[in-house]
């Protein structure tokens, strides 16, 4: 048949009951951070700690070491990782501290930048040679920092301009079933969930199977967590620790967050409405925003108060601080 019959014949069906189904083991690419074989987006506003969190997801998945000395991963193997604000040089020292850290061989780690100094997701040459490249090297985790720097003159704002762009990812990542991690800037203003402050088009919250939001809470970061289709864990403080291997480390990894999810989906998304907000919130704005009873809001914000994990101040509702 030749090429233009093929262009012109029915698209291929396969009945669903034939398509082999995804097992539980193979899930996840981290354990409750990143699913298998799918899209995400890693957002934050400045100086939340972005590189930093992408450098420890890659490692991880590279070396198959816990992420954050916490999350598995289950399905190792290449990553191939561009930073388009980060000189190579500098990328090399923040994956130096981390190995450190870990007490891994950065050596031995199948991560590999792309050596080039500029990458355009919608200029189809370049997407094309990035398809050739994942499909020569066949990585597990393709890393891209951050959205802003990978387009020419597109409209972050236009659904159309974005959506052409995140499509062309999407179809990367089916064809060569690659995970791909999207960076992208968040706006300063708080809003009722991270997702709310991306910038640009809600098709960026649209496109993702998991989305991972940096938000600012005095010296630490919080990263709130959601998926498409998979659980995720409970919002958890980052600190950078300093010193000759500076890395992240999770802050509160025992702390009451996470009973909180467990029992009160309600004081779980206080919680996490405060760890996205850095200004004490009244009750009426924490109803409205929640968009729920002032009575069912009072008693939960009761129980987190008993619990020690929110304080009212005079300008409204906050996260206790941490204690230990």
């Amino acid at each position: 048949m030749s090429p233009a019959s093929d262009r012109r014949a029915p698209f291929p069906v396969r009945p669903v009951h034939e398509v082999e189904p995804r097992s539980s083991e193979q899930r996840w690419l981290i354990d409750e951070l990143f699913t298998s074989a799918s899209v995400g987006l890693l957002g934050g506003p400045p100086k939340a700690f972005k590189p930093w969190v992408a450098a420890e997801l890659a490692l991880a998945v590279a070396t198959g070491t816990k992420a954050f000395a916490r999350f598995a991963a289950p399905d190792p193997g290449p990553v191939l990782f561009f930073g388009a604000e980060d000189p190579p040089p500098d990328l090399r020292t923040r994956f130096d501290s981390i190995a450190r850290a870990r007490s891994l061989d950065l050596a031995k780690a199948p991560l590999l930048l792309l050596d080039i100094a500029q990458l355009r997701l919608d200029d189809a040459i370049h997407l094309d040679r990035l398809q050739r490249t994942v499909a020569l090297h066949a990585p597990r985790l393709l890393v891209l920092d951050p959205f802003v720097r990978l387009v020419a003159g597109l409209d972050e704002n236009s659904a159309r301009d974005v959506s052409t762009v995140l499509g062309a990812l999407r179809t990367l990542q089916r064809e060569c079933n690659v995970a791909i991690l999207l960076i992208h800037h968040m706006r300063k203003s708080p809003a009722a969930h991270p997702a709310q402050q991306l910038r640009g088009s809600g098709d960026f919250s649209a496109w993702l199977d998991s989305g991972l939001y940096l938000t600012r809470h005095g010296d630490d970061r919080v990263l709130v967590v959601e998926h498409r289709s998979a659980p995720a864990p409970s919002p958890f403080r980052l600190r950078l620790v300093p010193g000759d291997t500076p890395h992240l480390a999770i802050h509160d990894a025992q702390g009451g967050d996470a009973a909180t999810a467990a029992d009160d989906p309600l004081k779980a998304r206080v919680v996490e409405h405060l760890h996205a907000t850095p200004r004490p919130q009244p009750t009426e704005a924490l109803r409205v925003a929640l968009r729920v009873r002032k009575a069912d809001l009072l008693a939960a914000l009761r129980g987190l108060a008993d619990r020690g994990l929110v304080t009212k101040t005079e300008r409204g509702w906050t996260l206790a601080a941490p204690t230990g």
